[in-house]
Formats: structure tokens, C-alpha cells, sequence
């Protein structure tokens, strides 16, 4: 699944942070439902129209803060987590009371009191406390006394020093902006403030959490209790000046510092030849000096005792003191250190396999506590412990015969295993586990650490042993079964079989290559070849497959090659009334050896009948709703659904029908596999192998809500590998594809407007303002839906809107615009298709061209018999003289081949870029031999420019802006309708 196509996160609510410029923490949420409903209010600090009541915030202190944000006239930007359309205009600060709960520490049990997600900048306070807190938890901390009021006070302030001080400065720069919202244009930057706040109120908190308090009068008895105190001037300058040297002494820190390097026993290598080979399982921790700004300077504790340390002389002069003394400092985090600095010139410890795991344990303190770690290659990226599944088919017969079909409803023996780092471990790698005192093991000559609650777990679930499922079964367990279902993830199969090789993803090492059958006609390129053999590989297993090519790459020849390799009964295939006669005729020209038969029409033959002498039987989806209790009492070889995209509503009457249909196999073709929402994916996929991606709830939960409103990557991966072995999606810019493809250039035209069609657009939004404005909402979806559809019906012609049948030349800026394009076109020698949503405007436009140029212009629309559908393009494929094909969007948008044609004219916009991109894949499509070129015509300072801003943009926004079609526009307020729907002065033309 290449692609992911994100719904619009309408409800969703996003919490923010802000560092104020006191230095205290607060935070403030935005309403995804609320946003774009709110008026903007008026005064030098409106109320923020769509803020997150504070009674909805985590728990704090109620507060509210005047925060400047981006804004137009509408009112504050929405934040980009909301997925909303952007606002018109230029977007200006403003500023805007929001309700804040002011918090004096912020964490992530803090935040998921929250309902929604939290932005960047509370993660980043977030990370601040979190800094705050080792910083009080090591104990780089130190007393200052101030002198800033009539009092002095005492507080606990941060030392900051080597890798402190590093981090504290990367945290300034990765501030978010944000965060700074209430900070004034002349203020003072409040990061030191709220550092210097957090530290001083966590060391309070801990001390009196233990009952510490320092004395009972004066300064000391200030750092427990309230912070001012009672002193003389004199007094008081001494303390500070003191308490000052000393923290400046502090904050300058060591220039070098200890470091410690475990080795374990496989890199013991004698140095010298008289020197003694440690014994196996021991494994060494050397003590060095380490300079702190340049890491890779290290000296062995062995040269500072002998006075070899050259290498440290730029950063110190006494680094046998520095050494001994970090050692001591680290002896009250690391206990074991005991021992080794009983001896005259420490230097190294040699440790069993439980020392050299408690060392582990404590080296995470000891790299918060500033020393420096270095630690086995291994143990930074130490493999995962998961649970691993073994398949084997109980009929080994089905592993040769390719004719037969398994499918997902074969039994299976499964057994549960452990696995480490994707491998699974044997009996004896078993055995090892259990006799293993501490997590540290070697296994395999590898050491590897496993997690003791991990592991026991693992080990309980084993106890369950093996048994029996279906092929189905076993993919569920593999790819979707949630990880809180299993006391472990499963990361590794194994077995015998296409099940096993499916499981592990080694499926595309078992497809072979075939040449095309017999009795096809043509030549097919190298990745039809590839997926003619895909398609047969997965039907010879039973299982059903989604050929997702892009439109124009020859899914119907890939097919057709497919019914000729094998016939075994008769298939019946189902497609959009359109492209019923090009299935009749693709068929006669590819597999004249296929007997193709046709249901439609109203005296169409029983489909039992048909079915006896066919091997392909064509009905529409219409004729399958109405005849689905005629065709669900047929055994079908296959039944395959082109232009799948027709069943994406999984509950819909066309949805239900197919799925009754008994066959052997399932195929479903389509461009597009998922045009608005994953559940349209669902509803494919499950067509082609029911049960396979589980129930349409369960998809829900574990795939199309993390996925289209968190933008989950985990979600959208473990979607891909769940559906890759079924989905087959190749796109014209695959390399390979593109290279036999002609460009395809867009080029939108931005169109003026005569003064009738600007004098109609005003009186249609001002109705609609009118009707706004009057109480009760009881219409207003449809009221926004039919207005909007007059606006753009203006933007193409009046005499669209008005419906009176008047001429069309000279009044209208698009029209204009459609001739000049027209006449381009025709004099180099080309042909054009114009496509237009109004069927009505296609019947005023064809005799209007025909006229204007003298050439044939053929109409299609949906009311268009079938005969006369398949004439018109055939007559239009073989013209010898360049033409123009009118066609409505609905109608002609989707299954017809016209590459006679290297034009495409969108006359008026479609809210879904899908729909236009399918339509100008009539003409860009394998066969095509010229560069494409698609003409967009949008008319100027109009709702038609505005949304193709919007369409422009594309990427994950326009994709959630646009949803499941105009929909959306109806829920925007009438102060946002009035922006969008507004007209510019340059729309007028003349």
C-alpha cells in the first residue's frame, strides 16, 4: 500500500504548552470540533474562539494567559494537528485570552489526563522537567543566597557543567515557538527562570518527602522553609558572595572525568606474550581518564598511576587526584567499586557474569551522575525477545500440486516458540535460558541480556504447546493480532509451504516467471509479465488478490492472460456500465479463444445459462444487485470486480451482493484502492479474502484510526505488511513504468468572469448569507451543499445557472478561455477531451464546438445507451482527423481507453483530486505515444481558486481536508463561508 489517505480529525483536541514569562509552566488546548464555529471576538484580547475549557485540562491551577498567535480576519489559526482547512488571508499575530492550568511540574502521567494529543511544545516541557529532575536526582545542585528585595532569600539552583551544560543549551535551541507565546516583544527569555523554579521546588519537595530539615533559623533553615529570611545587609553580602564562589568553582566542572569500559569475555585478547589469559566468563571493567570536550581522548587508569598520561596534560595537572576522586564519588553509586579502591593504584576489576550484570544495572546512574560508559557493542543494540510461530501443512500432497487450491482454509499444525532478534531459539538455547541465574546469557557464542519478566512470560505462554488452525487463522495471529493479546510480539515464522514463506515475507522467492499463455494475442511489457504470473501464483494457492496498477497500465490484459493460463469454469466479472463494450472489445482483441457472454439489458438470458458456455460472463454492478440471487446460485471459477472502488462502502447494497457469489477465487482490480478512507481498503481486501484483514471494527481500532487521525507509522507499517502479499500496486513513476509512458504536464488556468456570471455569483451568496442568518440550522448542510453548487455553476456559464438555453459565446471567461485551448489543439493537429460534472452543460457545449470549429464533437454521459457508448469511442480512436470528446465526469471518468486524444480539459473543478486524476487517465494510459497535457480551469478570486489552494497543496492535508467530498464545506461557520465563498475584484474581466 503505497499510499495513506488521512480523514479529517474533526474532534480531535490538541493540548499545548507555554513557558510564561515568570517561568512558570502552563498549558492550553485547542477543540477540533469547535474550531472554525467560534466568532472572533472584538477588543485588544478576544476570548480564543475554540480553547479548551479549563475544567478539561489536566489538573492545575485555573488561570488564563494572553497569548499572540498567527490570525486573519476569521479569527486564530487552527493548530496543523487539527487537519482543518486553512483560513483566508494573510495571516497576522493577534493576540487571544486562552483558560490555562498552571502546573508547577509537568509529566506524561500529567499529560494523558488529557483527551486528545499533546503538541510538540508540551513534550518539550515535558523534557524540561524531566531535566530539572536528574539534575536534583544527581545532586548537581548547590545553595545561592540572593539579595533582590528587602529580604534576602535562599534557593537551590542548578550547576550546570560539561554534558549539563551541553544538553541545557540544545534544549534552549529546540524551544518550540510556542512555548514563547506569551512572552513579551521586550521580556526576558524565562528558560533560566523555569530551570532555576523546577530545581529548587523538586529539591524542597524531595527533602521534605524525607523529613530533612536543615536548621531550625537563618539561611539554611530557608532552603527547607519559606525562602526569605532574616539577616543583616552585612551578613547577607557575605553569604552570597561565598555560596557565589562556590557555585562558580562548581559550575567551571572537570575537564576530564572517570570513564568505564566493561569488556566482555570473547574480546580478552593477551597484549603481551607473557600475559595470562583471563578464564572464560570474565569479563573486565577498566577504570579511565576521559577528557570531557573531546571523548576520544582515554587513558588507562595503569598510564596515570605510572605517569604516562600526556595526552591529558591540555585539560589537567593532577589526573591521578581527578581519578581517585571520581572513583570515590562513583563508589556511592556503584557499591562493587569497593573492593578495587582498597588497592594501592586501582585500575580494573574482573567480574563474573552476575558482577558484570549488576554493573549494567548501575551503568545507566552512572552516565546520568556525568561519568563516562563504554559498553559492549552489543548491548546498545541487544535483540528483542519475541515469540516465533511454526506452520506446517498437514497435506503434503498440496505443497507440490500448483493446481490446487488451498487457500486460507487449510489446516494447519502450528507450534509456539521463543525468539531472539527475529531467530528462534532451539531446545538447547532453551535449556540454557533455564539454567541461567542472572538476565545475562551466552547463547550461541553470542552474550545477549533478556529482560526476566519478558522472558518469564514467554516461557508461561510455551507451556500452551501446538495445535491445530486454518492458513487464515495463522495470518491473523501473525500481522493483526493486537500485541495485548499475546504476552509477547510475534517477530519470527518459520515452516514448510507458500503459508510459511507467506509469513515470513519470502512469498516473492516462490513466484516464478511464466511465459504467456497460449492463445493470447500481443505482446505484454515486463512488469504486465510480472503481474500475470503474480496473479497466477496467488490463484493456483486460492488466494485473492487486489492488482492496484494505476490507471492505464493494462490491468485488464494482466487478466485476461490470467483466464486463458487457466480455465477452469466459468468466471464472471463485474464492472461500471462504461466499460462494459471496452471489456467486450479487449477481449476479442487479447483472447479471441475466450467465449465471452453478456448480462444486461432488459431481456438478459438466465445467468445459469449463460454461465454453461462461457468462460467470461460481463454484467454491470447494477445488473449484479438487481440478479444477485440468480448469480449467488452459480459456482463460479472467479469472480472479479474491475473498478473495485464501486464496493468501498462495506455496508452499501452493491458491497453485500458481490460477497454472496460462491467462487473458487477473488480478484478485484482497481487504481485506486483507497480514495477517501482506509475502510474502503478494508471493504476490498475482504472481498478477495473474507475474514483475512479480521471484522471492519477491528480494522478500525488497529489500523484506520491510528493511522488516518495519529498519523501512526508503526499502524501504517504493520498495514503494509499485513496486506503486501494480497495487494499488487504498481504506479506510472515506478522505475521501469515511467520510461514507457509519454509526460503528462498540468497546467491550470486561472480564469476571469464577465460582469453576468459576477452579477449572478453575488446574487447566489448573498441568498445564502440571507438564509444563514435566520434562526435554526435545520437546513443549513443542504442550503451550503445547493449553493455552492450554483457558485461554480456561475463560474462556468450563465446560461448553466439560469437553465434557459441561451448562447453560449461571449459570456463566459472559462468558455473563453476552453475555445482558445480548443483551437490550439486542432491546428497542431490534436485531439481533446473535455470533461465537465454537469451533463446538462456537456449537451450546450457539443453543438457550441461543433459549430465554433467545424469538427466532430462526440457527447457521453450517463445516459448514453451502450451501443452507442462503444461506437462513439471506437469511431473517436480510429478518426483520422483530430476531434473533441465531451464527456460527463461521472460517465466517462473511469475505464475507457481514448489515447487518440493527448488533451484534457477540466472544465469545472471536482473536490476530489482522485477522481480528476482517473478521469485524465483516459488519455495518459499505456498506447498513449504523445505528451498529455491537462487543463484546469479555475476561476479567478472565487471559492473555485480558494479550494484549489486547498487541492494544490495536496500532500496529507488537502487529503484530510477533502474527505469523502464536499461534505465538509457544510460544518464551516457562516463567517468562514462568507471568506470562502467571497469575491475578489480581479475576478471581473470586463
Amino acid at each position: 500500500m503505497s499510499e495513506v489517505v488521512r480523514a479529517g480529525a474533526a474532534g480531535v483536541r490538541v493540548l499545548h504548552g507555554l513557558l510564561r514569562p515568570d517561568g512558570a509552566l502552563a498549558l492550553w488546548g485547542e477543540d477540533g470540533t469547535a474550531a472554525g464555529h467560534g466568532a472572533a471576538g472584538r477588543g485588544a484580547a478576544p476570548e480564543h474562539p475554540f480553547a479548551v475549557p479549563t475544567a478539561e485540562l489536566p489538573a492545575g491551577d485555573d488561570g488564563t494567559a494572553t497569548v499572540v498567535l498567527p490570525s486573519t480576519g476569521a479569527g486564530p489559526l487552527a493548530s496543523p494537528h487539527l487537519g482543518l482547512p486553512p483560513r483566508r488571508g494573510t495571516p497576522r499575530p493577534r493576540q487571544w485570552r486562552v483558560p490555562v492550568a498552571v502546573v508547577p511540574f509537568l509529566d506524561v502521567d500529567l499529560v494523558a489526563e488529557f483527551e486528545g494529543r499533546a503538541a510538540s511544545s508540551v513534550e518539550w516541557l515535558v523534557e524540561l522537567c524531566g531535566f530539572a529532575a536528574s539534575l536534583v536526582r544527581r545532586g548537581r545542585v548547590l545553595p545561592v543566597v540572593r539579595i533582590e528585595g528587602p529580604r534576602p532569600s535562599a534557593r537551590w539552583q542548578p550547576v550546570l557543567s560539561g554534558a549539563d551544560a551541553v544538553r541545557r543549551s540544545a534544549l534552549l535551541n529546540r524551544m518550540p515557538p510556542a512555548c514563547r507565546a506569551e512572552r513579551p516583544e521586550t521580556g526576558g527569555d524565562p528558560f533560566t527562570v523555569a530551570l532555576e523554579r523546577l530545581v529548587d521546588g523538586l529539591v524542597r519537595t524531595r527533602l521534605a518527602e524525607a523529613g530533612v530539615t536543615l536548621a531550625d533559623y537563618g539561611w539554611l533553615a530557608a532552603l527547607t522553609g519559606e525562602p526569605e529570611f532574616d539577616a543583616t545587609p552585612a551578613l547577607a553580602d557575605e553569604l552570597a558572595g561565598r555560596l557565589g564562589a562556590w557555585f562558580e568553582q562548581a559550575a567551571r566542572g572537570a575537564e576530564v572525568r572517570v570513564c568505564f569500559r566493561l569488556s566482555d569475555p570473547r574480546e580478552h585478547e593477551p597484549v603481551m606474550p607473557d600475559e595470562v589469559p583471563l578464564p572464560e566468563d570474565t569479563w573486565r571493567l577498566e577504570f579511565l581518564l576521559q577528557a570531557v570536550d573531546e571523548p576520544s581522548v582515554l587513558v588507562p587508569a595503569a598510564q596515570v598511576w605510572r605517569d604516562r598520561s600526556a595526552p591529558l596534560r591540555r585539560w589537567t595537572s593532577h589526573p591521578q587526584e581527578r581519578l581517585l576522586a571520581g572513583l570515590g564519588r562513583a563508589a556511592r553509586l556503584y557499591p562493587d567499586l569497593a573492593g578495587a579502591l582498597r588497592g594501592v593504584h586501582p585500575g580494573e576489576m574482573l567480574l563474573d557474569t552476575e558482577g558484570a550484570h549488576r554493573f549494567l544495572s548501575h551503568a545507566a546512574v552512572l552516565e546520568e551522575a556525568g561519568y563516562g560508559i563504554l559498553l559492549p557493542a552489543w548491548w546498545r543494540r541487544r535483540p528483542s525477545l519475541g515469540l516465533s510461530l511454526e506452520v506446517r501443512g498437514r497435506d503434503p500432497v498440496s505443497q507440490v500440486l500448483r493446481d490446487r487450491a488451498v487457500g486460507l482454509r487449510e489446516l494447519v499444525d502450528y507450534r509456539w516458540g521463543l525468539a531472539l532478534g527475529g531467530r528462534t531459539l532451539t531446545e538447547d538455547d532453551l535449556a540454557d535460558l533455564a539454567k541461567a541465574k542472572v538476565p545475562l546469557v551466552r547463547l550461541r557464542g553470542r552474550w545477549v541480556f533478556l529482560d526476566p519478566e519478558r522472558l518469564a512470560a514467554g516461557l508461561a505462554f510455551l507451556k500452551r504447546g501446538g495445535g491445530r488452525m486454518t492458513a487464515g487463522d495463522a495470518l491473523r495471529v501473525m500481522r493483526l493480532l493486537p500485541p495485548e493479546e499475546l504476552p509477547l510480539p510475534v517477530t519470527d515464522a518459520r515452516g514448510e509451504g507458500w503459508l510459511a514463506d507467506l509469513l515470513t515475507g519470502r512469498l516473492d522467492q516462490r513466484l516464478e516467471v511464466l511465459d504467456p499463455p497460449d492463445g493470447l494475442v500481443g505482446t505484454l511489457r515486463p512488469y504486465q509479465v510480472r503481474g500475470f504470473s503474480w496473479l497466477a501464483f496467488l490463484d493456483s494457492l486460492g488466494l485473492g488478490a487486489c492488482l492496484a496498477d494505476d490507471m492505464g497500465l493494462g490491468k485488464t490484459v494482466q487478466l485476461l492472460a490470467l483466464l486463458l493460463h487457466h480455465r477452469a469454469g466459468p468466471a464472471l466479472l463485474i464492472c461500471p456500465l462504461s466499460v462494459l463494450g471496452n471489456w467486450q472489445r479487449e477481449a476479442a482483441r487479447f483472447a479471441p479463444g475466450l467465449r465471452v457472454r453478456v448480462l444486461h439489458g432488459a431481456d438478459r438470458e438466465d445467468p445459469a445459462v449463460l454461465a454453461a458456455g462461457a468462460d467470461i460472463v460481463l454484467t454491470t454492478y447494477a445488473t449484479a444487485v438487481r440478479d444477485a440471487d440468480a448469480l449467488a446460485a452459480v459456482s463460479w471459477d472467479r469472480v472479479v470486480l474491475d473498478e473495485a472502488q464501486h464496493i468501498k462502502n462495506s455496508g452499501g447494497a452493491t458491497a453485500r451482493a458481490v460477497r454472496r457469489f460462491p467462487a473458487r477465487n477473488r480478484i478485484a482490480l482497481t487504481g485506486t484502492p483507497v480514495e477517501n478512507r482506509l475502510a474502503e481498503l478494508w471493504s476490498i481486501l475482504d472481498f478477495a479474502n473474507p475474514g483475512l484483514l479480521a471484522s471492519a471494527h477491528t480494522f478500525r481500532a488497529r489500523f484506520a484510526v491510528p493511522i488516518e487521525r495519529y498519523a501512526d507509522e508503526d499502524a501504517a507499517a504493520r498495514l503494509r505488511q499485513a496486506t503486501r502479499p494480497f495487494l499488487l500496486r504498481r504506479t506510472k513513476a515506478d522505475h521501469g513504468i515511467a520510461a514507457e509512458l509519454p509526460a503528462k504536464r498540468h497546467v491550470r488556468h486561472l480564469c476571469g468572469m464577465t460582469t453576468e456570471q459576477v452579477s449572478l455569483y453575488r446574487a447566489v451568496l448573498d441568498d445564502l448569507l440571507e438564509r444563514l442568518a435566520e434562526p435554526g440550522e435545520k437546513w443549513r448542510k443542504g442550503l451550503v451543499l445547493a449553493a455552492m453548487t450554483k457558485l461554480k455553476q456561475a463560474c462556468v456559464h450563465p446560461a448553466l445557472l439560469l437553465k434557459d438555453n441561451s448562447p453560449l459565446a461571449g459570456r463566459s471567461g472559462k468558455v473563453d478561455r476552453l475555445e482558445e485551448i480548443v483551437d490550439h489543439a486542432l491546428g497542431a493537429g490534436e485531439s481533446l477531451l473535455c470533461f465537465t460534472q454537469f451533463a446538462r452543460f456537456g449537451a450546450m457545449l457539443t453543438p457550441h464546438l461543433a459549430a465554433r470549429f467545424g469538427v466532430p464533437v462526440r457527447y457521453l454521459h450517463g445516459g448514453t445507451p451502450r451501443a452507442t457508448r462503444d461506437a462513439m469511442v471506437a469511431e473517436f480512436q480510429r478518426a483520422d482527423r483530430p476531434g473533441v470528446f465531451v464527456l460527463s465526469l461521472k460517465a466517462g471518468g473511469t475505464g475507457l481507453n481514448l489515447t487518440a486524444a493527448n488533451h484534457v480539459v477540466h472544465v469545472d473543478r471536482w473536490w476530489n483530486p482522485a477522481t480528476e486524476t482517473q478521469a485524465s487517465d483516459r488519455a495518459f494510459r499505456i498506447g498513449q505515444r504523445r505528451d498529455v497535457h491537462v487543463h484546469t480551469l479555475v476561476c479567478l478570486g472565487t471559492l473555485e481558486e480558494r479550494i484549489d489552494r486547498v487541492l494544490a497543496d495536496k500532500g496529507v492535508l488537502a487529503e484530510r481536508v477533502v474527505g469523502a467530498g464536499e461534505g465538509w464545506l457544510s460544518s464551516l461557520s457562516t463567517q468562514d463561508l462568507r471568506d470562502l465563498f467571497a469575491l475578489t475584484p480581479e475576478a471581473i474581466v470586463d
